[in-house]
Parts: C-alpha cells; sequence; structure tokens
C-alpha cells in the first residue's frame, strides 16, 4: 500500500474519513432514538415518529448555534476585536492568506492572555472571525503565525464550525433522550405496553447507559479529525509546513493554561488550552479533543517537499 505523504492525500484522506464518520454517527443516532422510543412503548411506527420530533428539534437546535455561537464563544472568551491600526503586520497575514485561500477577510479578535493559542469561529466564511492571545502574536516568528493562521482560515473554509455545531447537537440530544429514559425508569413512568416489551426495554437501558459515551468518543474524534485536516489545508496555504510544526511545537511547549478557556471551548483552539490535561495513553486519548503533537508534527513534516 503507497504511503500518504503530500498535503493533497492528508487533505482528502481526512475529509473522507470525517464523512465517513459522520454517517455511522447519523446511523447510531437514529438507531440510539428508536430503540429508546420503543423502551418508552411506542410501537413500531410510533418509534420512528419520535425519531422524526428528535431530528427536528435537532435541526431547529443547530439553527440556534448556527447563528449564535460564534458571539457566545467570542463572549465568554473575553475576546476583544483588533483594528488594524492596532496591528497592520497581523491583519497583512491574514489577508494575504484569504487571498491564497479565496476567502473574505474575518474579523480579527485578541484575548489578553500570555498563554499562546487562537481560534477560529463562525457560521460561514463571510461571518467568521479569528481570534489569537496576545501571548501567541508576541511568541511566534512571522513563519510560525502564518502557519496558525493558515490552520484557523483552513477551519473557516472547511466549514468546521457549523461540522461540530452538528455533532454537539447530536450528542446532547441522545444524552438529554438517555437521561430522560433512565429517569421515567426510575420513577416508574412507563405503560404497560412498554412493561411487555421486555426486550426493548432491556436494550433501551443499555443504549441510555452507553450511547452517551459513545456520542462523546465519536465528538472527539470528529474533532480530531478536523484538526488534521485544518494542518493540511493549512500548509496546501502558506507552502510551508515547517512553520506550522515549528509553531505547534512551541504552542504544546508552553505550559501556561488559557484562563479564558473551559471545557466547552477547549476543542476551538489550534492545541487544548486546558495544559496538563491531556491524556496519553491510547484508551485516554480517545477522550482528547486534539490529536497528539507528536503525531500532528509528524504528519507536517512529511509534507515537506511534497505539496
Amino acid at each position: 500500500m503507497a504511503t500518504v505523504n503530500t498535503a493533497w492525500d492528508h487533505v482528502s484522506g481526512n475529509i473522507f474519513k470525517t464523512w465517513v464518520i459522520m454517517f455511522l454517527f447519523s446511523i447510531f443516532t437514529v438507531a440510539v432514538i428508536y430503540v429508546i422510543a420503543r423502551g418508552f412503548g411506542y410501537g413500531e411506527m410510533g418509534g420512528l415518529g419520535i425519531v422524526g420530533v428528535a431530528l427536528i428539534m435537532a435541526g431547529v437546535m443547530n439553527l440556534v448555534s448556527y447563528y449564535w455561537s460564534d458571539k457566545i464563544v467570542l463572549g465568554i472568551s473575553g475576546a476583544k476585536q483588533l483594528a488594524k491600526k492596532d496591528n497592520p503586520e497581523v491583519y497583512r497575514i491574514v489577508e494575504n492568506l484569504c487571498i491564497a485561500a479565496g476567502l473574505p477577510t474575518p474579523r480579527i479578535y485578541i484575548i489578553e492572555d500570555s498563554a499562546t493559542n487562537a481560534f477560529a469561529t463562525g457560521r460561514d466564511p463571510k461571518h467568521a472571525a479569528i481570534c489569537f492571545t496576545s501571548g501567541i502574536l508576541d511568541k511566534l516568528n512571522k513563519q510560525e503565525l502564518e502557519g496558525v493562521t493558515a490552520h484557523e482560515l483552513s477551519h473557516v473554509g472547511n466549514r468546521d464550525t457549523l461540522v461540530m455545531a452538528v455533532v454537539s447537537v447530536l450528542v446532547g440530544t441522545i444524552a438529554l433522550l438517555s437521561d430522560f429514559f433512565l429517569r421515567s425508569m426510575f420513577f416508574g413512568g412507563r405503560d404497560r405496553e412498554s412493561k411487555n416489551n421486555t426486550i426493548f426495554i432491556v436494550l433501551a437501558i443499555v443504549a441510555a447507559i452507553l450511547a452517551p459515551i459513545v456520542a462523546v468518543l465519536i465528538q472527539l474524534a470528529v474533532s480530531r479529525r478536523r484538526e488534521f485536516l485544518a494542518d493540511a489545508s493549512g500548509v496546501l496555504l502558506t507552502r510551508y509546513p515547517q512553520g506550522l510544526a515549528s509553531a505547534l511545537q512551541k504552542i504544546s511547549s508552553d505550559k501556561e493554561p488559557l484562563e479564558a478557556a473551559n471545557r466547552g471551548t477547549a476543542h476551538l483552539y489550534i492545541i487544548n488550552p486546558l495544559k496538563g490535561q491531556e491524556a496519553k495513553a491510547w484508551l485516554a486519548g480517545l477522550f482528547n479533543t486534539h490529536p497528539p503533537i507528536e503525531a500532528r508534527i509528524k504528519a507536517l513534516r512529511e509534507m515537506e517537499g511534497k505539496i
């Protein structure tokens, strides 16, 4: 089997893997909702009806997330919009890379924190924002900052905010229905039909316990895959893998946690901002929001001279 080396190979490979995961996750979500609905005592058609209602509700929540998530994230992060006169060099870097990517220039924000990190948000390229910490602007050189900026702009171009919003809502839907079912079982809120439906009750109990855990694992797997994709897509903009590789090395070596970050926003950043909480073991690593730095740098090294 040929080795995947070029940036184009990494991009296409990661896109394919992401959509395979998303497809399987959609099937998993429908199956879990159907089993829980049958556990509540609904018949076959009733179970399918509950699936339809749940997916419509998920769609509404996705719509709300789609339009308001960027404002919420920037607000809780304490980010302030950066004027061009305040840092013209950063604006030039962002504008030049946007021209290369064919993207409109996003709003640029800064978080006054000496920790090194950055993230992008926004529902689409026309309503995007890219945010840097003051620490990353101070500590990275121009080529490293270009690598980071290209990575974040790739998240915008690849619609990663939309992808992760959809995944997050599906995870929340599964968790909500699972919790509701377990509570109804505990308080005896079942009708006669559901009591006679022993097989589906047992399956629903198992699904209600395990499905939220599996859903979170899938969510994190999608997050890690999109980071690999943004790395490869960013390299196609800068044509210089070493810039991003060096930036990732510096950011990961900075042990200062970002005070404005929390578990709800950690997946947005280029590297997990909750320093010291990354799991190293393979099994524990399934719960990481980001791929191992070593794996990301290795993939970038493979792209050198092969773009």
